[in-house]
């Protein structure tokens, strides 16, 4: 019995010792701020302080203007595409979510939606805006919807691009599944990303040919930006909350763009969307993944304009209250 228990503790001795090994090989400090900046800023970028950070933002065009608020581990890059087709006609405004790209983490390490929310209440009026057409995909999405359930008067059109909010009904990612359990997402914060983002990337798009190094680059940089790592964990560590009932208040235009090879969050999701928001427009695109925006900005943003002018058009005399 002594020998078993002898070679059973030389075993774990030689496991954790191996762990320790893998520790340090794939240990990565943060990169510094001001880099970071000088590399993903550029002349369109500016920072607001607002709710205790410096918040990284572009605020590009003139005509409506509809803000773009992207998903769990991307940044405001994700609508550049978007931006470029849409800053002719439009005031386009994005940022970077707290815990995300730039802005980084949130002093109070708050990421319930409910905060996410605020942050987008606080953002907006700080900029002047009081009523505008509002895009989000998946978590970004899902803030999207929930801000129009909250703010019905301030948001003109809605666009639900692969957005969150209902039930999970597919295994997530590595990277979140390891995220949701507390001793691996604490170490999670010093260990080398690189590995993670690249095959997340792969099951993010839908043709992974698509993605590029500079793509792999940029997620993967920004996530070393100091405190992006620890509030990435501790935002896939919250319980879920499912108030996809209040969706069926929203009396808001809304389109919904979804990918069909989206494996985050499948299409099926997309249709709950379409039946739960009243007179939604649903647009599925073949041959796209869950960032169908990144992924084909020329073709996606094609639909979204076409919804847009439709809902920048004047109101009949009987809803403008002439």
């Amino acid at each position: 019995m002594r020998k078993v228990a002898t070679v059973v503790g030389r075993a774990i001795a030689v496991v954790l010792l191996l762990a320790a090994v893998l520790v340090v090989w794939q240990w990565k400090r943060d990169l510094p701020l001001d880099q970071l900046q000088a590399r993903w800023g550029n002349g369109a970028s500016r920072f607001v302080d607002v709710d205790g950070m410096s918040v990284h933002y572009r605020d590009e065009g003139s005509g409506p203007p509809i803000v773009l608020i992207h998903g769990t581990g991307a940044s405001l890059h994700t609508w550049d595409a978007w931006t470029a087709a849409l800053s002719g006609t439009h005031r386009v405004v994005r940022f970077d979510l707290p815990g995300f790209g730039l802005t980084g983490p949130n002093p109070d390490g708050d990421y319930r939606i409910d905060t996410y929310v605020d942050f987008v209440e606080h953002v907006t009026t700080r900029l002047g805006l009081d009523r505008f057409a509002l895009a989000g995909n998946s978590l970004g999405g899902q803030i999207a919807w929930r801000f129009a359930v909250r703010h019905p008067a301030d948001v003109r059109a809605l666009v639900l691009v692969d957005a969150a909010g209902y039930p999970r009904s597919v295994r997530p990612p590595l990277v979140f599944r390891l995220g949701s359990v507390p001793v691996v997402s604490s170490l999670m914060g010093h260990l080398d990303p690189r590995m993670l983002v690249k095959s997340t990337l792969k099951k993010t798009y839908g043709d992974p040919a698509r993605i590029t190094p500079d793509l792999v680059e940029r997620y993967y940089e920004l996530a070393l930006r100091p405190g992006n790592r620890a509030a990435f964990g501790a935002r896939t560590a919250l319980p879920f909350e499912d108030r996809t009932a209040q969706l069926r208040d929203l009396n808001v235009p809304t389109l919904i763009l979804w990918g069909a090879k989206d494996r985050l969050i499948p299409v099926s999701d997309a249709q709950r969307f379409a039946t739960d928001i009243h007179g939604a427009t649903l647009h599925v695109f073949d041959d796209l993944g869950h960032v169908p925006m990144e992924e084909d900005g020329a073709g996606t943003v094609a639909v979204a304009r076409a919804f847009l002018e439709d809902s920048h058009s004047p109101l009949p005399a009987q809803e403008t209250g002439l």
